[in-house]
């Protein structure tokens, strides 16, 4: 009797277990389908490439935060990125707009351009240190336009400068003063595109296509292209 006893409880528990009741199929279908969506992401340790990378950029006194690996398939990833958040420049802070994870390599050469080829042309050329420079993003899930090949914002490794604020209020933009603005304000302009040929492999502005009238799209590439 009393081993009796002390087999119902087991039975119960195991009665329990066996008859839990399960999610419908749709809704378990539905949860994969939603965890299959979702960027797959890799928390590997920097490797030494980007470590030593992002020494490089806290050496040139950039505000930023490394990011996770994201990988989102059909050839989109965020992979060795951070976030900008200013630059500097040789006596202030630079702001930033719209800027979305740049890898590690553009940073670099993006801090470079934005204190020695934009800040300082500005003082000399417009007599106005800069105090932001605005952009239409870095990353972006797509193809080159018109093409079947995937863009250099499909991995973060491209930047659109669209336009500088200067410290004393002014602001020139690409696609006013490229061919609109005053002697000085286009002057400006080239010489800040000419310099940043020096910085990254590819350099596409409003003398490329009409896709450019509005900005500056600085990839970093293997190549050596500036139009």
């Amino acid at each position: 009797m009393r081993r009796n006893l002390l087999i119902l409880p087991l039975v119960g528990l195991l009665g329990a277990c066996i008859g839990s009741p399960q999610p419908p199929a749709s809704q378990r279908e539905s949860a994969r389908q939603s965890q299959s969506s979702r960027p797959s992401r890799a928390y590997s340790r920097p490797s030494p490439a980007f470590g030593q990378c992002l020494s490089e950029l806290s050496a040139q006194h950039a505000a930023f935060q490394p990011l996770d690996d994201k990988y989102f398939g059909k050839g989109c990833s965020t992979v060795n990125t951070v976030r900008l958040s200013s630059l500097a420049s040789d006596t202030a802070s630079l702001g930033l707009t719209n800027l979305g994870p740049v890898t590690c390599t553009v940073a670099t050469g993006f801090a470079g351009w934005a204190r020695f080829g934009v800040d300082r042309a500005a003082e000399q050329i417009l007599g106005s240190r800069i105090a932001r420079i605005e952009t239409f993003g870095s990353y972006n899930c797509r193809n080159v336009a018109g093409t079947a090949k995937r863009s250099g914002h499909a991995t973060a490794n491209a930047i659109d400068v669209s336009g500088f604020v200067l410290a004393d209020g002014r602001r020139i933009s690409v696609l006013d003063d490229w061919e609109q603005g005053s002697g000085a304000e286009k002057r400006f302009l080239r010489v800040v595109h000419e310099s940043a040929c020096k910085r990254f492999g590819m350099v596409l502005g409003p003398d490329y296509n009409a896709a450019h009238a509005n900005h500056f799209h600085l990839e970093a590439s293997g190549g050596s292209y500036c139009r």
